[in-house]
C-alpha cells in the first residue's frame, strides 16, 4: 500500500492549524478530505490549491456537534475514496473571555458538544472503518489537544480548558482499547499558536499580547503544530501510541 493511496480526513481543515494539516498531509501523498462546518469559501480555496500542487483534496461539509452529520461526512468520504487511514480530530472552539461564575449552561453546554462528544463521535467512525475488528486494515487517529488542558486557562476560559483536558483523556483511554486493533491513537497539544482562533473568542490581540511571557518569546505557527500531527500519523512513530506530544515551545 503506498501512500500515495492513503486516505486523510482532517475536521475543520479550512483554516489554522486544521488547513496547515491538509496541505502538509496532501504533500505527504495523502488524499485529503477537507472537512468544514460553514465556511465554504475556504475549504474550496484550500482544495483548489492542493489540487494546483498535484494534490488530491475535495471539501466535506459537516458540524462535528451535530450526529447526523458526522455520519454522513465519514460516508461522504467512503464513497469519494473507499478507505480511511488517518484521521485529525481537529474541529473545536473557543468562547469569549470569561471566569466560570460568568458562564451561561449554554455557553459550556456547546462547549462540550462540539469539542468532546464531536471528537468522541468522529473517533467512533473513525474506528469503524479502520480497526481490524470492524474488517478494516488499520490506521492512524491524532486528537487536536491544548496546553490549556494543563494550564485550566483561568479568568479566560476553563470551559475550553476542561474540553481538551477530555480530548486527553479520550485520547490515553481509546489508545488502550483499540491498540491490538491495528490503530494508534496520539494526541498534540499545541501552545497558544498564530491562528484565528484567538479572534473568534474576542481576542485578536492574544498572540502579540502573550508571545513575551512564552519560553521561546513567539507563538507557534500553524505549521510546526502540523509538522507534529504528520509525524504521529506516519509510520516513523508506528510503536507510539496513546501519547500526548506537547507542542508548546517549553510553556
Amino acid at each position: 500500500m503506498s501512500d500515495a493511496q492513503k486516505v486523510l480526513l482532517v475536521t475543520g481543515g479550512s483554516r489554522g492549524i486544521g488547513a496547515a494539516i491538509c496541505r502538509l498531509g496532501a504533500e505527504a501523498g495523502y488524499r485529503v478530505a477537507v472537512n468544514y462546518a460553514s465556511n465554504e469559501n475556504a475549504a474550496n480555496a484550500l482544495v483548489a490549491e492542493i489540487k494546483a500542487a498535484g494534490g488530491a483534496a475535495f471539501a466535506v461539509k459537516g458540524d462535528v456537534g451535530v450526529e447526523a452529520d458526522v455520519v454522513a461526512m465519514f460516508e461522504t468520504v467512503d464513497r469519494a475514496f473507499g478507505r480511511l487511514d488517518a484521521f485529525v480530530n481537529n474541529a473545536g472552539i473557543v468562547d469569549v473571555k470569561a471566569r466560570v461564575d460568568e458562564m451561561s449552561g449554554a455557553r459550556v453546554e456547546r462547549m462540550m458538544r462540539i469539542n468532546v462528544v464531536g471528537s468522541f463521535l468522529c473517533a467512533r467512525e473513525a474506528v469503524r472503518r479502520m480497526s481490524t475488528r470492524h474488517g478494516g486494515k488499520g490506521g492512524a487517529i491524532v486528537n487536536i489537544s491544548s496546553a490549556a488542558a494543563r494550564l485550566g486557562a483561568p479568568g479566560e476560559y476553563v470551559d475550553y480548558a476542561a474540553s481538551k483536558g477530555a480530548i486527553d483523556t479520550l485520547t490515553i483511554g481509546l489508545a488502550r482499547e483499540v491498540v491490538t486493533e491495528g490503530v494508534r491513537v496520539n494526541a498534540v497539544s499545541p501552545g497558544i499558536t498564530d491562528t484565528e482562533i484567538h479572534a473568534s473568542g474576542g481576542q485578536p490581540d492574544r498572540v502579540a499580547r502573550m508571545q513575551d511571557l512564552l519560553p521561546m518569546k513567539r507563538a507557534a505557527t500553524s505549521d510546526e503544530v502540523a509538522s507534529a500531527v504528520l509525524y504521529l500519523l506516519s509510520d516513523a512513530a508506528s510503536y507510539i501510541t496513546g501519547a500526548i506530544l506537547n507542542v508548546s515551545g517549553g510553556r
